[in-house]
């Protein structure tokens, strides 16, 4: 190529460039409604997602199977309760709570169960004081079959299986009434003392 030819191809395709209609200027996409989140109905809601202290695992911080010492370390305020000797099976309750609050069962230097005797604490899956048999089979149909209470004529003890498939078991005792008095979750065999450390 000579020298003229190639300032004029430049030149060409300057013109060329110059020559072209602009694109429109791109339409922004119209924003999008925010998401409503969906308020699950009591009915909806898996028995697994039922959130509070009580755990398959636990309750609050506390892990079923820790030592005494640990227990006290990850429990928030303090704990009061005398210590058996030798390793036997005594009750620690938070300090200042009512009659229907949580008691801690330690039994070889061990946390290994948890009471509730009252109150509308739900248990894990859900579960709580005053619902009836036929209920707490609708929240836990893994649960064993009803046995028959040791000490309340009529009563039924109902035992579920951690739904988690962790080691622990979830009792529900029921009076004569068919409606659930008290719940405990723990480990076994200590899960199935009906006279707690008695």
């Amino acid at each position: 190529m000579n020298r003229i030819a190639l300032p004029s191809l430049a030149l060409l395709a300057a013109l060329a460039a110059c020559d072209r209609t602009p694109a429109p200027p791109a339409t922004p996409p119209a924003p999008e409604a925010p998401a409503t989140p969906a308020t699950p109905s009591a009915e909806a809601t898996p028995a697994a997602a039922v959130s509070g202290k009580a755990d398959w695992q636990g309750y609050s911080a506390a892990q079923l199977g820790i030592d005494v010492e640990q227990l006290r370390t990850v429990w928030e305020g303090e704990l009061q309760g005398d210590a058996a000797a030798d390793g036997a099976c005594y009750y620690l309750q938070p300090a200042g709570q009512g009659k229907d609050g949580v008691a801690l069962m330690i039994e070889g230097n061990r946390f290994i169960r948890y009471d509730l005797r009252g109150g509308d604490e739900p248990a894990p899956g859900g579960g709580k004081v005053g619902m009836d048999l036929a209920q707490l089979q609708a929240l836990y149909p893994k649960a064993e079959a009803p046995q028959p209470h040791k000490y309340v004529e009529g009563g039924k003890v109902l035992r579920v299986p951690a739904g988690d498939g962790s080691a622990g078991w979830l009792v529900f005792e029921l009076g004569a009434d068919g409606k659930a008095s008290s719940w405990r979750m723990g480990l076994l065999p200590q899960v199935d003392y009906v006279e707690g450390c008695g």
